[in-house]
């Protein structure tokens, strides 16, 4: 599999890097299907919002450009690009001449059960909570610490996914995916002003659900929210849409706007 790093072919990265030091960066997990980044459209519009809140100087005409030739390279698969702030020396404050970084690491599409479409998933309870730092709130930054403790609370395949909360005990998302509810006909999903992350397969379907002329809510859940919902899925830009049907002693049905979106999202991540 490829992997650049500003532009050129190599498997070597700068021990300088502030990226590695300090999670000082941004990042974008894309899927690619026939030499096409999907959804590269918005994926494009939130690397571009986070750097900017980070004050990270990235050339997005280039990394645009970038994209695509890595995408044509790799055919088909997920290319992961990181966008670090360049090489510094030690210490939080970054060098005023610290050029941003451009990292792209190919690998194959993952191979899922079919069965996590179509039947649903469980959700494991995750004892590991979100902290609340509204400054970072949304970004794909690369302090991904909290989901890597998450990830390690269960090896047993019978769980797809966790649920993480907040500090306050909200209801957020997934380790890996963005979670929905669906309640009375509305869809509901989480206010991520205060931790998580927004998910370009979420921004996505909440426009896709708003053109369908279906209600969609975005705010604080609660648990209660979670155990009175009509239906639960998962989303990502990777594998799209995985109904919820069942977490701690809670089970729902795979309901009928979920089925709707998942369609759409196939639609999406197919060529």
């Amino acid at each position: 599999m490829p992997s650049w790093v500003d532009g050129v072919p190599t498997d070597s990265l700068s021990l300088t890097d502030r990226g590695l030091a300090y999670g000082d960066g941004v990042f974008e997990t894309i899927a690619v299907k026939s030499s096409r980044p999907l959804l590269l459209e918005r994926h494009l519009q939130r690397l571009a919002a986070g750097c900017s809140r980070l004050s990270i100087a990235a050339d997005q005409a280039l990394i645009h450009n970038e994209l695509l030739s890595f995408a044509a390279q790799l055919g088909d698969g997920v290319m992961k690009l990181i966008v670090t702030r360049g090489d510094s020396l030690r210490g939080y404050a970054p060098s005023p001449q610290a050029q941003p970084r451009r990292i792209l690491q190919g690998s194959p599409a993952p191979a899922y059960p079919e069965t996590h479409g179509e039947q649903g998933v469980k959700l494991f309870a995750c004892a590991t909570r979100l902290s609340q730092q509204p400054s970072l709130a949304g970004l794909k930054h690369l302090n991904r610490l909290e989901q890597v403790l998450a990830r390690s609370e269960w090896q047993d395949s019978t769980y797809a996914e966790g649920l993480m909360r907040d500090t306050s005990g909200r209801v957020i998302e997934g380790v890996y995916s963005n979670l929905f509810l669906v309640k009375d006909g509305v869809l509901l999903t989480a206010d991520l002003s205060r931790c998580g992350v927004a998910g370009v397969m979420r921004a996505e379907l909440l426009a896709q659900a708003q053109a369908l002329g279906a209600a969609t809510e975005v705010r604080d859940l609660q648990m209660a929210d979670l155990e009175h919902a009509d239906e639960v899925f998962l989303c990502n830009s990777v594998y799209g849409i995985w109904p919820v049907n069942g977490f701690a002693q809670l089970n729902w049905s795979v309901g009928p706007l979920t089925r709707k979106l998942q369609d759409i999202a196939r639609a999406l991540l197919d060529v």
